[in-house]
């Protein structure tokens, strides 16, 4: 899942950012709400969560919220501040946050809301992708295949991997160009090689020749990959 999280105290957004990739989130990072609003207005780039400290320079997080409702855009967004009347939080709600988190916090809180956000999202999946045999759990962040007897087979991804599986799994039987690959699973900022995709494909790949799946990624030439599902109804 790719979040893009908007906070200007460096020890803080490094702190998310740490913990958000340990959980396998893959997360842009930025300190202004202006440079934060050309990221939400990039229609190349699709979140799944929001984080938004309050008090930011440039567009505050308060009204970039109000410019995203503005829009009609629903994304899911947790609203960050150290202001803890209770009138600020109606106003941070009224606008338009899924939910709301006072300073300081700990981590641990932290990342139930946003298990809880996911939860109850219509915008965010389910708790399991499945697509053939495979299962791609979030809940463990795991992903297993049940063999002929129904037992799993885990495979061991890292947080690359799992979240190039996840994209594919999202958009089974579409063509994926490199560059949506690219646009969606690598950050913003990331300075990245010319063949990082073919690279990674090749990699999760070898991962899923373990458990006899690694056909479901097909090699479109000349134009990207595409995720092959076989359990669909003839």
């Amino acid at each position: 899942m790719r979040v893009l999280l908007v906070e200007d105290e460096p020890d803080l957004g490094v702190a998310i950012k740490r913990i958000l990739n340990q959980q396998k989130y893959l997360v842009d990072w930025v300190m202004d709400g202006t440079e934060a609003w050309n990221y939400l207005d990039d229609q190349k780039t699709q979140y799944t969560l929001a984080i938004f400290d309050w008090l930011i320079p440039g567009i505050s997080g308060l009204d970039l919220l109000r410019k995203l409702r503005a829009k009609n855009n629903p994304l899911p967004v947790l609203m960050l501040t150290a202001k803890d009347r209770m009138e600020d939080k109606v106003a941070g709600l009224d606008a338009g946050a899924d939910d709301y988190l006072v300073k300081p916090f700990g981590m641990a809180e932290f990342l139930a809301r946003l298990r809880a956000l996911q939860r109850r999202s219509p915008q965010i999946q389910t708790e399991q992708l499945h697509v053939d045999n495979l299962t791609l759990d979030y809940a463990t962040r795991s992903v297993y295949r049940l063999d002929p007897n129904s037992s799993k087979q885990e495979i061991s991804l890292t947080n690359k991997e799992f979240q190039l599986l996840e994209y594919f799994m999202k958009h089974p039987n579409q063509i994926l160009t490199s560059d949506q690959i690219r646009n969606q699973l690598w950050e913003v900022s990331a300075d990245t090689i010319s063949n990082v995709v073919a690279a990674q494909v090749r990699l999760l790949r070898r991962q899923l020749a373990q458990v006899d799946s690694a056909h479901l990624i097909e090699t479109v030439h000349g134009t990207g990959y595409c995720f092959n599902r076989t359990d669909e109804p003839k």
